[in-house]
């Protein structure tokens, strides 16, 4: 089986190289399963919409995932609880809407999990990532639960989620980081089976600053005039990584990077 992860798609960019490009990759790339992570979607760059979620859903996304900027968007705190394939991380302060773990059946009756977190260095306030990995891993195991298991770790430092993969290695298929937007060139399998890479990067336009307008976040860096952040428009990359499961032992066979059109190299 193979699977699918798509890093945070940012913009305009990032959701029309989603739907013009995701349906014929998936065929080309015989993938079974899509995640993506959404919360950078919207035209403004952050949150995102229940039109957006549809648009993805109907690309080929089996299961949307988030981070920090859940709520930017301020309805999709109603759609949330109204749909299972949108996640937001499951260490948010309880109560909050929504959830941040699912398991999917597929139409071969395989079951997929998948585990939104978001770390706690530089973020948003929320619940101890590792106390609550640690309640999870108790409370769920892989070929009991499910056949497989994705965790997006929505983090901003590269320690942290190196320590997140090697916490769920052997207990998930896949641990694969989101956040800081820019591809990681260390896809790989940890030592008891898990396919891992530090950062997905983004779906989005590379000619930026990480998805937005270069000469407007240049201006702010530099203290010029400068306005809100607001995203690149140019054709989008679309970054993440594929990973061959196996049925049997729910673990990783192989992992590879994805890179498809716009800046970055072109390799599918």
């Amino acid at each position: 089986m193979r699977i699918l992860f798509l890093g945070d798609v940012v913009g305009i960019s990032g959701c029309s190289q989603i739907m013009n490009s995701l349906l014929d990759q998936i065929k080309k790339n015989k993938i079974d399963f899509v995640i993506l992570n959404g919360e950078n979607a919207d035209e403004s760059g952050v949150g995102l919409t229940k039109e957006i979620c549809y648009d993805f859903f109907n690309c080929g996304v089996n299961v949307i995932t988030t981070g920090n900027h859940i709520w930017d968007q301020k309805d999709i705190m109603n759609f949330i609880d109204q749909d299972n394939r949108l996640l937001r991380p499951k260490n948010l302060f309880e109560p909050s809407p929504g959830r941040g773990f699912e398991i999917y059946p597929t139409k071969h009756n395989i079951k997929i999990g998948v585990l939104n977190l978001m770390g706690n260095v530089f973020m948003k306030k929320c619940d101890d990532v590792f106390k609550i990995s640690e309640k999870f891993l108790q409370s769920f195991k892989l070929k009991k639960d499910y056949d497989f298991l994705i965790v997006d770790f929505h983090g901003e430092i590269t320690s942290e989620k190196n320590a997140i993969g090697h916490y769920f290695d052997g207990e998930a298929t896949l641990v694969i980081g989101t956040h800081t937007h820019i591809p990681t060139n260390d896809a790989r399998i940890l030592k008891k089976g898990t396919a891992y890479q530090t950062d997905a990067g983004m779906c989005g336009d590379y000619d930026s600053v990480i998805g937005m307008n270069k000469d407007n976040s240049l201006n702010r860096f530099m203290k010029k005039n400068s306005v809100k952040h607001y995203p690149a428009k140019g054709e989008a990359t679309l970054c993440g990584v594929i990973v061959d499961c196996n049925v049997e032992t729910g673990l990783a066979d192989k992992v590879e990077s994805y890179i498809f059109g716009g800046q970055l190299n072109n390799n599918r």
